[in-house]
């Protein structure tokens, strides 16, 4: 819901950027059907700019993460918590929604009185007009083909000037931008710039009918009087060309103008920088992607490296044929749910969980209405036949190729069957595998070296698997803003090694437990491990480093 608005905020941005231009530059020349297009423009701008949004992305060095340890507890007490609050945007949607009624009523009950003046009237028709001579006393409008006059409030020759006014506006279809401007004005009814646009639309299109009017009559001075004289009727219909204007005098003006000069159009084309500026602030969404380090020789031990792909495109068929593949080459387990597909029977969500033994591996992918990114399902399998599985969810275009080890690549696979590399995918590989898993992704992007207790509520669960150090790490992280629990210690070699903890830039003793924190005063937690952590502490340093602000 909250893109609705910021939508809103974009398109009315975008109209008050034209409505400026107009205003400040364009306003008094005379240049009026390139204002009329410029106008447009600047509406249709509003409405489709803010929808073109292109990406950048910015990749960022992987970081370690410590050891945090997530209480349930805390989350249930969390929820009790809790307090009614005002959701102030379904306030605000509200608001907006019964003035938009309001308008959209308006709008038919004005279309409503339209109707009941055309319908059921003489209509005499001449070329591609359609002349309504009515007893009414309103003042004269056209709408699209039609134009309604009152004759016997005019003389001929008022006549005359009337009708030819009215038939540039019926012939150049101006009903089309009153229409339009009303639409907007029903819309974005909040804004005061659209209405000040709407009434500038109006007035140009005035502007545009005296001038091709005043060529097609002799008597130019007659065709103000007529203008001063329409000035006395003050009934019109509201969604119409009608020929009076309560700005006479700006009309008259703009009449006896001398043409303006044709350098002056330089006018039109300094709105194009400040949509690049616009486009350049708010329409680049930047993605950070974390970089995977490529190993350019494995280690002898290594035996085979095997990748299954599993695509966006891939079937059900395609699923259980890896399936059946893990368990009966490498006796893995391979488990696929949650499976979502869009219309065009490509993957949006997909839950792959793995078993070798007693090592788990899990990937969750969610991308809502757009498709999944291809990953991989890797099987590593050393001298001795001890297996190792992990899951790769990085981007091709972006991973190093690997160099293997002469051993490995002096392999024969047509002679192996268990040496098998899938050449449609570029995998890392080395002793330690690691699996992400992450329940709320949209572009399968790991990343999260920093809790920011603002962002938006995103679990994520990283399980590492060392298997020289024998070291199972957990990590999982919610960034809600309240629930963050953590333990500084890992556990290796039967040994407790202690991180160094700096809370609000002061080091704690070694003896300080981060849970003792409250969650709530957590602002951000940012983690450092090896040659990082050391450069930045020194040696206290070695065991990593948990940096925690807290909103005290």
């Amino acid at each position: 819901m909250e893109s609705i608005f910021v939508y809103i905020a974009k398109s009315a941005g975008l109209v008050t950027l034209f409505y400026c231009a107009y205003y400040f530059l364009l306003r008094k020349e005379t240049f009026f059907t390139s204002n009329r297009w410029f106008l447009l423009t600047g509406l249709i701008t509003s409405v489709i700019l803010p929808f073109v949004v292109y990406t950048k992305v910015v990749w960022i060095n992987p970081a370690p993460i410590p050891n945090l340890n997530f209480s349930d507890t805390n989350l249930v007490q969390n929820i009790e918590n809790k307090t009614f609050e005002i959701n102030w945007l379904y306030v605000m949607l509200s608001v907006y929604c019964i003035g938009l009624l309001v308008f959209l009523t308006k709008f038919a009950m004005d279309f409503y009185s339209l109707n009941s003046v055309l319908k059921g009237k003489k209509v005499h028709q001449q070329a591609d007009f359609k002349f309504i001579d009515t007893n009414e006393n309103i003042a004269p409008f056209s709408y699209f083909e039609y134009i309604v006059y009152n004759s016997s409030m005019y003389t001929p020759a008022e006549l005359e000037n009337i009708i030819e006014h009215e038939k540039v506006h019926s012939d150049q279809n101006h009903t089309v931008d009153v229409l339009i401007s009303r639409a907007f004005c029903m819309l974005f009814w909040f804004n005061p710039v659209i209405w000040l646009y709407k009434k500038a639309i109006t007035q140009n299109l005035e502007f545009i009918a005296d001038k091709e009017a005043a060529k097609k009559l002799s008597d130019k001075k007659a065709y103000q009087y007529t203008l001063l004289k329409i000035t006395t009727h003050e009934s019109c219909v509201a969604i119409t060309n009608h020929f009076y204007q309560s700005l006479i005098k700006k009309r008259i003006v703009m009449l006896n103008k001398n043409q303006s000069k044709r350098r002056n159009s330089w006018k039109y084309y300094v709105v194009i920088p400040a949509l690049g500026a616009f486009v350049l602030l708010f329409q680049a969404e930047v993605v950070a992607k974390e970089k995977q380090q490529a190993v350019k020789e494995v280690s002898g031990e290594i035996e085979s490296v095997d990748v299954y792909r599993i695509k966006k495109n891939s079937t059900d068929a395609e699923l259980k044929e890896i399936k059946e593949k893990l368990k009966s080459i490498h006796n893995v387990d391979f488990e696929v749910s949650d499976v979502k597909r869009n219309a065009e029977n490509n993957l949006t969500s997909i839950k792959v969980a793995i078993k070798n033994g007693t090592q788990l591996a899990q990937s969750i992918q969610t991308a809502g209405d757009h498709t999944i990114k291809d990953f991989g399902v890797i099987v590593i399998t050393d001298k001795k036949g001890k297996k190792n599985v992990g899951i790769q969810t990085s981007d091709e275009a972006n991973i190093s190729k690997i160099a293997v080890s002469k051993k490995i690549s002096s392999l024969n696979a047509a002679k192996n069957d268990n040496c098998k590399t899938n050449a449609d995918s570029k995998t890392v590989v080395s002793k330690k595998l690691t699996t992400k898993i992450d329940t709320n992704v949209n572009d399968n992007t790991n990343t999260s070296t920093k809790t920011n207790s603002n962002a938006n509520t995103n679990i994520s669960t990283t399980v590492t698997i060392d298997t020289d150090n024998k070291i199972n790490t957990k990590v999982i992280t919610t960034t809600n803003g309240s629930v963050i629990a953590i333990s500084n210690e890992t556990k290796a070699a039967n040994k407790v090694l202690e991180s160094l903890v700096i809370v609000d830039g002061k080091e704690m003793p070694r003896s300080f437990d981060v849970n003792d924190i409250d969650t709530k005063k957590i602002e951000s937690v940012s983690v450092y491990k090896g040659v990082e952590a050391i450069a930045k502490y020194g040696e206290k340093g070695a065991n990593g480093v948990i940096e925690i602000e807290t909103r005290d």
